[in-house]
């Protein structure tokens, strides 16, 4: 006997050799499915955007939130939080071409992101108001190390491309080819592994900053 079917049978007997109907399952899932607003949680705002912001600022996503008009103010926004906050103005600039088509000047701008980054400024393709997530496709725009070494990620967001739930998010990419990579980031990078004590920081930034942009095409949660 292999000791793959060693484990599956140790698993099969833990199991006490229980018979699964199939059938049964699918019903009982198509009946969950059919009434999605019994199965899914609250939001905490009415609008999709609010209830982003609402859970954003939770403390335990940890993150802090802001909004603009229009793209074209992101980096007057990096420099309101560079100043807020002591930090030099030199950002590693995410390869997006909607980030790198706007005006920088006066900041020191990089695409590299060193492991001691201070701040780089990211673009995320979806939010999610449920969970208060970012959420990353790898490709030649988004490297993914940007996600994970600055201290400081501040990162733009479409309000047009906020989505009431995770599951939204997939099916809004059902039927497209998948990247290499997802990442679905929630807050700042935080840890209670010691003593129970929460500390941030410990498996990558230590600060968060969202920058939603325009208007929610669908201002009401579903």
């Amino acid at each position: 006997m292999s000791t793959r079917e060693a484990i599956l049978d140790a698993v099969r007997g833990a199991l006490g050799h229980k018979t699964v109907d199939g059938a049964a399952l699918r019903r009982e899932a198509d009946a969950l499915l059919a009434d999605l607003p019994a199965i899914r949680p609250d939001l905490l705002a009415d609008g999709l955007v609010e209830a982003f912001i609402a859970r954003l600022v939770t403390p335990k996503v940890a993150a802090t939130a802001e909004r603009i008009a229009d793209a074209r103010e992101l980096p007057a926004a990096v420099a309101r939080y560079v100043e807020a906050r002591g930090l030099p103005a030199a950002i590693a600039l995410q390869p997006a071409a909607v980030l790198q088509a706007l005006d920088w000047s006066g900041f020191d701008v990089h695409d590299r992101v060193a492991p001691d980054e201070t701040l780089a400024v990211g673009f995320a393709r979806w939010g999610i108001a449920e969970t208060g997530s970012l959420v990353f496709h790898s490709d030649a725009e988004t490297p993914i190390l940007a996600n994970f070494l600055p201290l400081h990620h501040l990162v733009m967001v479409r309000a047009s491309t906020v989505l009431a739930y995770l599951d939204d998010y997939a099916a809004a990419t059902a039927g497209q080819r998948p990247p290499r990579n997802v990442n679905i980031i929630t807050g700042a990078s935080g840890t209670t592994d010691i003593e129970g004590s929460l500390v941030l920081g410990a498996h990558g930034p230590r600060y968060l900053h969202v920058v939603i942009v325009g208007e929610a095409t669908d201002q009401s949660a579903r």
